[in-house]
């Protein structure tokens, strides 16, 4: 058949070297199957050896499609087994099977990721924190109930939360005091960012001068860009695209508190967030992801040892590459990878999240991160409105 295509474009005025080049065949063969009439390629003689068995495929489909994981990317399967000690194959060889399966398919309507010039920048808890306000709507129609939410950017826990039936600065003044109240003498808030859209809660008389008074530092958006607030959106939408949100809405205030609280206890402890290399906000924000992450690597590094010869891009090898990955030595030999923020003339904002399988969001397909203690995150604000010297 090719040998007519080609033979059609030079009666059409081809050149036939061109044609063979279009196809992606050397010309020469094309000659030596007009001598010999017949094609005489036979692909590879030998199997590869890190090729999987059909019992290791069988065994990798059913724990992808189990009900544990079935709702679970391979970049959070592998993790997971890793740090129960099990490894079946790399991040890529569940990705190719599920593929050869027909299993891969895309579920996410996220957005291809985009990169933030930085400002501020966090590389530790209580350095930087986002927030905002969400409608949750209600059984009656036009009624809302309004969700106050707080997020440190490093951790990517939620510090706080509020549901109410209005939104006011006042309000949120209360929930920044009740967040003081909370963490008590053991964090220093003096200085601690605070970034928010231009709503008028944010921009309220009381929320400034409560964050004044706290010597917390306010940071707002650009003016006219509605998505200059990245961390606390994605959060909003991990709330309202989880398999549990009512969506009907909830019939009462309390319905809607207790939901939330039952979210923020899911999301800060049993939540693997991509954005932290899958590990929970809570243990990022406590230190504990630094156990978890050598954990993994010592899983990965087993089973390099046990089959050396299928290295050929295991999950073990990712741990490394994310300590180098956008990184920079520090003074004391450390990494530093630089996680942007919203920035002055930036594009729209990442959302990175799909579940069977995604598309990789960076052509390195980098998402474990380095060591989290090492982490850095920045944040891009505009003009700001009665906010402290820094």
């Amino acid at each position: 058949m090719i040998r007519t295509l080609v033979d059609e474009a030079v009666a059409a005025g081809a050149r036939r070297a061109r044609a063979c080049e279009v196809l992606g065949l050397n010309a020469r063969t094309l000659q030596r199957w007009a001598e010999s009439g017949e094609d005489r390629r036979h692909g590879p003689k030998s199997t590869p050896t890190n090729k999987l068995s059909r019992q290791e495929r069988r065994r990798l489909v059913e724990v992808a499609t189990s009900p544990e994981f079935r709702d679970a990317s391979p970049k959070q399967i592998v993790p997971q087994l890793a740090e129960r000690g099990v490894y079946l194959a790399s991040e890529s060889t569940f990705y190719r099977v599920l593929h050869a399966e027909d299993m891969q398919h895309h579920r996410s309507r996220a957005r291809p990721p985009w990169h933030r010039p930085p400002e501020y920048v966090a590389d530790g808890p209580w350095q930087v924190a986002s927030w905002d306000i969400t409608y949750l709507r209600s059984h009656v129609r036009g009624r809302f109930f309004y969700l106050y939410l707080v997020e440190d950017v490093w951790s990517r826990k939620i510090l706080g939360w509020e549901v109410h039936e209005a939104e006011s600065a006042e309000l949120a003044a209360a929930l920044m005091e009740r967040i003081r109240a909370e963490v008590g003498d053991t964090v220093d808030l003096r200085g601690w960012v605070l970034h928010s859209d231009n709503g008028g809660p944010m921009k309220g008389a009381t929320m400034l001068a409560t964050l004044q008074r706290l010597g917390v530092v306010p940071s707002f958006s650009r003016p006219r860009v509605c998505d200059d607030n990245p961390y606390a959106e994605a959060l909003f939408r991990t709330l309202k695209y989880c398999p549990e949100y009512p969506s009907d809405g909830f019939e009462t205030l309390e319905a809607a508190r207790a939901w939330v609280a039952r979210f923020v206890e899911w999301y800060n402890g049993e939540h693997l967030h991509s954005g932290i290399g899958y590990v929970t906000p809570a243990d990022r924000h406590s230190g504990r992801d630094l156990e978890v992450l050598d954990s993994r690597r010592a899983t990965y590094e087993r089973a390099r040892r046990r089959h050396p010869e299928k290295e050929g891009g295991p999950a073990h090898r990712q741990v490394e590459s994310l300590r180098d990955h956008d990184a920079r030595g520090t003074p004391d030999g450390r990494t530093q990878r630089r996680d942007r923020h919203r920035g002055r003339a930036a594009p729209r904002r990442p959302r990175p999240r799909a579940h069977r399988a995604p598309a990789p969001r960076r052509s390195d397909r980098v998402r474990e991160h380095l060591r989290a203690g090492d982490v850095t995150h920045r944040v891009t604000d505009g003009p700001r409105v009665g906010a402290p010297t820094a």
